[in-house]
């Protein structure tokens, strides 16, 4: 059984930072990545960041390059997810999610993660 748990949200003001967590259990030998997603009031799910299992490669949407950053903790089995210079367009609920077997179709297609999160909400406010 795999399970991940997200951890960290809450509401910060504009300009401020914040780090989630994902927490993964289970059976995770045959993962191939992890990523994060998010989904604001009114809007389709939307890619924000990805890691490789192995660690060498990180990838992010063109939104947040430069203010997140995704990354593990071998030891703690946990990913996470810092944000800076949070802006109110960051407001939605963020999810971890994971990918067993390769990625076919690309790192930003939530299609491509079998696994998920129940998700923590972030508020930006002014």
């Amino acid at each position: 059984q795999v399970m991940l748990v997200e951890s960290g949200g809450g509401l910060v003001q504009a300009g401020g930072s914040l780090r989630l967590s994902c927490t993964v259990s289970g059976r995770t030998f045959s993962f191939y990545a992890v990523g994060w997603f998010r989904q604001a009031p009114g809007k389709e799910r939307e890619f924000v960041a990805a890691l490789s299992w192995n660690g060498f490669n990180t990838y992010y949407a063109d939104s947040v390059k430069g203010r997140f950053t995704i990354s593990r903790d071998n030891a703690k089995n946990t990913v996470y997810l810092q944000i800076n210079s949070l802006e109110f367009e960051d407001t939605a609920v963020y999810y971890c999610a994971a990918r067993g077997g390769s990625i076919y179709r690309g790192y930003r297609d939530y299609n491509e993660y079998n696994y998920w999160g129940q998700g923590t909400q972030v508020t930006v406010s002014s």
